[in-house]
């Protein structure tokens, strides 16, 4: 019952912005908020828009005798509760989704084939790709393995970097196809 009243001051909260058995003129008042709590004093302002049907479930949330309070299960079949909830949502539907039976329809619109495959699918490597981007023209694996790494020209202007770089490769020293990038 507990978890009801809970259910129902995060609903308070959620719609208004504030507690529902704080003083507004006191907030920091513990001794004024359990009394409040006690005799179920609360108030939805005036300037908040809540439908009928909601404050409806409030008040039958907010009740202090616990066995008088609304359950769980009435809650899932108030009227606010339900408007707009998918139909996959309701008990009805949790309830033949559970059962297993065969005649149940799928809440998905693939099939455990499909889901299957798709999963297959992400297992694989992925070809590597010079850019990143995965585009057609690029090379397969074996034919980056093959290529020729070209040397840029010597130019010039060549600065220090450059000119390390042009040395290592032409030298040899490294193996551009052991990379994967």
């Amino acid at each position: 019952m507990a978890d009801v009243w809970s259910c129902g001051v995060t609903l308070y909260v959620m719609l208004v912005g504030a507690y529902p058995f704080e003083d507004p003129d006191d907030p920091k008042n513990i001794k004024k908020i359990i009394q409040r709590i006690a005799a179920v004093d609360y108030t939805i302002p005036d300037n908040i828009l809540i439908s009928a049907d909601c404050r409806q479930l409030i008040s039958l949330i907010f009740v202090s005798n616990p066995t008088k309070r609304i359950t769980m299960k009435e809650i899932k079949s108030h009227p606010w509760f339900l408007k707009n909830l998918p139909r996959e949502l309701t008990e009805e539907a949790q309830a033949d989704y559970y059962e297993r039976s065969s005649s149940v329809p799928s809440f998905s619109k693939q099939t455990t084939q499909e889901i299957m495959e798709i999963v297959q699918d992400a297992r694989k490597k992925p070809r590597s790709s010079t850019s990143g981007y995965g585009y057609a023209d690029e090379l397969s694996d074996d034919e980056e393995k093959n290529a020729k790494v070209s040397v840029p020209e010597q130019n010039d202007e060549e600065d220090e970097c450059d000119k390390k770089v042009r040395e290592v490769l032409e030298s040899g020293e490294l193996d551009m196809s052991a990379l994967h990038i």
